[in-house]
């Protein structure tokens, strides 16, 4: 059986993997001029990915990243549903040592909208 050709993207727009490493990245070097010290990326585990995890000082900081072309929708920081968040405890908890109460972590969102960059620091906890 002859396979379908997969669909190209239009010419110039970029598909959702490749804009989504973009964002990514720009993440990281905002953070990165903020402070904090880059340690993984795109880290997956059985119930979800987490975008980056960075240094603080002591901190272990767990950053989910968003980019939304307008806040027409509510934004960017504002796709990050309770649903999202869970996903992100589960699959830090598998990262880190047995329990958060033994590390201390947070996680924060970056969000891009539009032009704006909106820095949620403490954004969810466990304890949320």
């Amino acid at each position: 059986m002859a396979q379908i050709p997969a669909r190209t993207n239009r010419s110039g727009q970029l598909n959702r993997q490749a804009a989504g490493a973009h964002w990514e990245n720009r993440a990281r070097q905002w953070l990165e001029r903020q402070g904090l010290r880059f340690v993984a990326a795109n880290v997956r585990e059985r119930c979800g990915e987490i975008d980056l995890i960075m240094r603080q000082q002591h901190v272990t900081v767990f950053v989910e990243v968003r980019y939304r072309k307008s806040s027409l929708f509510g934004g960017a920081a504002a796709s990050v549903t309770r649903n999202k968040q869970q996903k992100l405890l589960q699959t830090a908890r598998l990262w880190l040592p047995p329990s958060f109460d033994t590390v201390d972590c947070r996680f924060d969102v970056l969000a891009f909208t539009g032009n704006e960059i909106e820095w949620i620091v403490d954004a969810f906890s466990s304890h949320s």
